[in-house]
């Protein structure tokens, strides 16, 4: 009788703390909060319309590299003089096309860096707030979830919208 009572008030305690555990534990992917905000889109369409010229000099430059390229590859008719200036144009072209790469990642690369700094105050700020909302004690990014026998609660819509109240 004493191992059925005790067994009894074992599983009456795991029930009553189950639905208390349920917010402790919680995943965010603050990624994907941090992006879907409206201040990134503004970030991505500011850094789009910046770079447009140069994004679309490079997609020029890349399909004449390609056309260049075949009409070299094919062996079309031309005397040694005609294929050694179509060759120092294609390399020409070609360092330029390479140069505007470059150019176009490193302004990527620094408008990212540039919206993360500025972004990490408040993203801090948005998620205490939800922590502080949902008593969360363990909060896991995605991908860093290995195994849950239960379906975590998804803080980043929340947090999305917390940001983007904070811009």
């Amino acid at each position: 009788m004493r191992k059925l009572s005790a067994a009894l008030c074992l599983s009456l305690l795991v029930a009553v703390t189950l639905p208390a555990q349920a917010e402790e534990v919680a995943v965010l992917d603050w990624r994907a909060a941090l992006m879907e905000t409206d201040a990134a889109q503004r970030s991505m369409n500011e850094l789009r319309n910046r770079l447009a010229g140069q994004q679309q000099e490079a997609e020029s430059l890349g399909q004449e590299l390609q056309q260049m390229q075949q009409r070299l590859q094919q062996g079309e008719s031309m005397t040694e003089t005609e294929r050694r200036t179509a060759m120092q144009e294609f390399q020409r072209k070609g360092q330029r096309f390479e140069q505007l790469r470059q150019e176009i990642g490193q302004a990527r690369q620094q408008s990212e860096q540039q919206f993360l700094q500025e972004a990490e105050p408040k993203l801090d700020q948005a998620v205490q707030r939800v922590i502080d909302r949902h008593g969360v004690e363990v909060l896991v990014d995605p991908n860093g979830v290995l195994h849950s026998e239960r379906e975590l609660q998804n803080l980043t819509g929340e947090v999305t919208e917390i940001l983007n109240t904070l811009y």
